[in-house]
């Protein structure tokens, strides 16, 4: 199925009030990043890579596969699995709870469907997926494999060893993106740990680059398609998304305050009147 620029925006704006509710019951969690990577989840999912559900396998043989690197922005990834159908919508209420599948971090330990690695510690993403695309270069598997980072995280040497090798080697079947926020838990990257000029950056690894409003749909789309299509011809593709963290709700945009802090009541209540709900809230038990 072929999911219009529309539809994709209605479900990403349930996606942004799953994530609220979510952080907001477990009064813990990552509310900013997530909101920020929601059009970007969303439109990986149900427009480019359209993986089968109903049959996940580890090895990813036969469909597109993705990674998350930047593991604390799990309730936007969680909310797209579950809205895919990889799992029950309602277990989107056990989020953070004790001995529970949907840990604050992904984890593949309780055989979560969708999720084939931990991540949490940051900068291991690009690794697993770099080394998944050679091995399917190796396999003659012509899928794909896509990754996301957060802006912060490449401040980690294990990205650059990981892109440096992705460059070298012309891993053309890999895309990664990056959620480019321009801040993380501690403030603004330029004030942390400035990245310099992040698309020649990247280009001097040699990868090819492309830009993108990551908060605009119809501009999201349109990339991650030039990405694909740029795939096959020598060198792995990166996606810099420019977004914004706590997109769709007035208050948690331009900072960095909503890296990690969850909602109170009122809050939550002010957040949900800014974001239509457009396919049905998730039940409040599981």
């Amino acid at each position: 199925m072929t999911y219009s620029i529309e539809q994709l925006e209605q479900i990403a704006s349930q996606v942004r009030r799953d994530i609220l509710r979510m952080v907001h019951g477990a009064k813990s969690g990552h509310p900013g990043g997530s909101l920020g990577c929601t059009d970007l989840l969303t439109a990986l999912y149900f427009r480019i890579m359209q993986p089968d559900a109903s049959r996940f396998r580890m090895d990813g043989d036969g469909e597109d596969v993705f990674f998350l690197s930047n593991g604390h922005i799990s309730p936007a990834w969680y909310s797209v699995l579950a809205r895919y159908g990889f799992f029950p919508l309602k277990e989107l209420a056990t989020f953070r709870k004790l001995a529970t599948r949907l840990q604050g971090h992904p984890t593949p330990a309780e055989g979560l469907p969708g999720i084939r690695m931990a991540s949490g510690s940051l900068g291991q993403g690009l690794s697993a997926a770099t080394g998944m695309a050679a091995a399917r270069k190796l396999k003659g598997e012509s899928r794909l494999v896509f990754c996301m980072h957060g802006d912060g995280e490449l401040q980690e040497g294990q990205i650059w060893e990981a892109a440096m090798y992705a460059g070298a080697k012309k891993i053309d079947n890999l895309i990664a993106i990056v959620d480019y926020n321009k801040k993380q838990i501690d403030g603004p990257t330029d004030t942390v740990v400035s990245l310099g000029d992040l698309p020649l950056k990247w280009s001097a690894f040699g990868w090819h680059v492309l830009e993108c409003k990551g908060n605009q749909m119809d501009a999201v789309v349109e990339t991650l398609e030039k990405a694909v299509a740029a795939t096959g011809k020598g060198q792995p593709i990166v996606v810099i998304a420019h977004t914004e963290m706590g997109s769709g709700v007035d208050f948690m945009m331009g900072t960095h305050h909503w890296h990690g802090v969850a909602p109170n009541d009122e809050q939550l209540a002010n957040a949900l009147t800014q974001i239509p709900e457009t396919l049905g809230d998730y039940p409040d038990t599981y």
